[in-house]
């Protein structure tokens, strides 16, 4: 595919991005775009490599490697280099039917199992992805495409996330009716409130992809949360077959000394209120400005707080991470085809760093307790050691630092657990929704789990994996067979 030697003759490339210190002004996407030589010529780099690990979606060794939604990456690498645009698309299609959203935030575990990567720098795999897709839009090729006949079967997806999402639009392919109930004003979940808007664009980018689902046939019902003001008998008298798809939300804590200090928010909370306020200048939202903003974890999450919150005009942030920091390289223990482990400046860290001067990221220290009266005013730090148990102080190590703005980003422990009582679906030991992978079956006949509340906290291309693969075993409950992909 591509070029045979065109890794060898090819250095990778990616567009430039506006600069850190003038992007933080505003709210914007700030990527740039390759012009179309030089994107052919990212393509031309794709080797012949015979066996392609950037498109497997495996686990090796405990470490995820390839794309979860087997794109088929060398085939449309190949056909943007002979500037096969539109034949890109449709190969891009066959698997993931949210392009502009991988391609704008996945951390692209394709590129970390790219042959090139080996020894060279890896294909530039997703900017390749949304290029395809972006272009596509601009020129007109994706329009709305209903299926040519209905069945008589009504499915209800609860939770509008990518997982519910990529199993709604998979389930209105086949032909049934399909309707999306969310509990937030406005659709697209994590993808519309987890995420910033200079990561992902809501009215350009998500709000485009529903308009587009509604256009083809899929109901969205929004500020409707089943079990409070949708009652959950209905959806056994209206429905044939029910897709959970409410993510891994209930948020981990600190509970800490200091704890119930005004100033201490969940990062969710934090980055949910600042989009809303985008959206509508009158909603109330946690300002970090004038403030020293401390985020506790790391993760997308973490950077997301961390450039967030110097747009609102923070006084300074400081990330605090458990974890020791990762090599410049791979480890003995992270070989290739795994996702590489490794130290990198993502956008927050690199934003932060241009105002700052340095990374904000302190590792291996941890909060011993919240400071203050009545507001917290900072936090007491300790720096830790790792043991065959887990992480332990080391005595003496003790300071503090000022804060008067905290935002947990530790990750999330399970879905919220009312529906799923109001249910009595059974829950695994790690409380997320019992159903086997490669089947999506509850506990409750007719009810299917897909994403984040099923396999716990992950990534967006994992829960369309996940929505794409429950839709198919929806389709062959309720009709007996399936030609879904």
């Amino acid at each position: 595919m591509g070029k045979p030697t065109g890794f060898l003759e090819i250095n990778r490339e990616l567009p430039s991005d506006a600069s850190p210190l003038e992007r933080i002004k505003h709210w914007r996407e700030f990527h740039e775009h390759l012009a179309e030589d030089k994107l052919r010529a990212q393509g031309a780099r794709c080797m012949d490599c015979g066996i392609p690990f950037c498109h497997v979606g495996r686990i090796l060794a405990g470490a995820a490697s390839g794309c979860p939604i087997n794109n088929l990456i060398p085939e449309w690498n190949d056909l943007v280099y002979r500037g096969l645009w539109k034949e890109a698309l449709e190969r891009l299609l066959k698997t993931n039917n949210f392009p502009e959203f991988t391609g704008r935030v996945c951390p692209a575990p394709c590129e970390g199992s790219c042959t090139v990567g080996m020894h060279l720098p890896p294909v530039t795999i997703k900017q390749i992805e949304c290029e395809i897709i972006d272009r596509a839009f601009s020129e007109g090729w994706v329009t709305p495409q209903p299926p040519k006949k209905r069945t008589s079967k009504n499915v209800a997806v609860i939770g509008s996330g990518p997982a519910g999402l990529a199993a709604a639009a998979q389930l209105n392919k086949a032909g049934h009716n399909v309707t999306v109930f969310e509990r937030a004003d406005r659709p697209g979940g994590l993808l519309m409130y987890g995420i910033p808007n200079m990561k992902l664009d809501k009215q350009e980018v998500v709000l485009r992809r529903i308009q587009l689902m509604e256009q083809e046939g899929v109901t969205f019902l929004l500020n409707t949360e089943v079990g409070r003001n949708y009652p959950v008998q209905e959806l056994f008298e209206d429905f044939h077959a029910i897709v959970l798809a409410t993510g891994a939300s209930v948020p981990r804590d600190l509970t800490i000394e200091g704890r119930d200090l005004k100033g201490i928010h969940f990062a969710m909370d934090f980055l949910t209120a600042n989009t809303q306020h985008l959206f509508d200048a009158q909603v109330p939202f946690i300002n970090a400005d004038g403030k020293d903003v401390v985020v506790i974890g790391g993760g997308d999450t973490g950077t997301d707080c961390v450039g967030t919150s110097l747009r609102h005009g923070c006084k300074s942030v400081t990330q605090l991470e458990i974890l020791p920091q990762p090599p410049l390289e791979r480890a003995a223990d992270n070989p290739w085809p795994q996702w590489p482990k490794v130290y990198k400046l993502d956008y927050g860290q690199e934003e932060a760093k241009a105002v700052q001067g340095a990374d904000p990221r302190q590792y291996l220290v941890t909060a011993n307790k919240f400071l203050g009266n009545g507001n917290v005013t900072g936090i007491e730090i300790v720096q830790v050691e790792w043991t065959k148990t887990g992480p332990k102080p080391i005595p003496g190590t003790e300071k503090t630092i000022p804060a008067q703005l905290v935002l947990l980003a530790m990750g999330f422990l399970g879905p919220e657990v009312g529906l799923l009582k109001a249910l009595n679906i059974q829950q695994d030991e790690r409380a997320n929704i019992k159903a086997e992978y490669g089947k999506f079956a509850t506990s409750l006949r007719g009810v299917f789990a897909a994403g984040d509340c099923r396999r716990g906290q992950s990534l967006v291309v994992w829960a369309i994996n996940e929505g794409r693969a429950c839709a198919r075993e929806v389709d062959r409950y309720l009709m007996g067979n399936t030609d879904l992909p």
